[in-house]
């Protein structure tokens, strides 16, 4: 999802309307560039844990609004990573409660704010409609939490994931 949403934003989508197979493409070079130049990430076919991993950082962020034309968009780009920074503790930890306090008692908050500016700043992406997996990421890790005193079961990235936690 952020790595879609830094490819839009340097296109600078929100003001476009339908860009082209190609202006998509010449983006995605440009973000691959950049981040094979800047922090040695060579792109891959499909993103595996490590990519993902490094990329899911502030610096990685940083390196990116260098390509970003708006200030704007580049402060909403850099809180965006600094609520997920926030809230993955929490579901990475095998017990929140226990591991990461601080950062449980404000899930909801960050959820609900990372919920909100995707709604609002990025709208042209999620225009009333988000992914299940990112749904399930923002609203219901704080009740399985406190049903389970865990997430572990849920907290592997991939979808295969919410199976386990629908079949309970």
């Amino acid at each position: 999802e952020f790595y879609k949403i830094f490819q839009d934003e340097i296109g600078e989508v929100y003001q476009k309307v339908n860009p082209s197979r190609e202006e998509r493409r010449s983006w995605r070079a440009a973000l691959d560039k950049q981040l094979r130049k800047k922090l040695k990430l060579k792109p891959v076919m499909r993103m595996n844990g490590n990519y993902a991993r490094r990329l899911m950082t502030q610096e990685a962020v940083e390196v990116v609004c260098e390509l970003v034309p708006s200030e704007e968009r580049r402060e909403a780009l850099r809180e965006l990573m600094r609520i997920y920074l926030q809230m993955k503790p929490v579901w990475r930890a095998t017990c929140p409660a226990k591991e990461c306090p601080d950062q449980l008692c404000r899930y909801s908050f960050n959820s609900q704010r990372f919920a909100d500016l995707l709604s609002s700043t990025f709208k042209y992406r999620y225009n009333g409609k988000i992914t299940n997996y990112l749904h399930k990421t923002l609203a219901h890790v704080p009740e399985i939490i406190e049903r389970e005193g865990s997430i572990g079961a849920w907290a592997s990235e991939g979808n295969e994931s919410a199976n386990k936690l629908f079949r309970r």
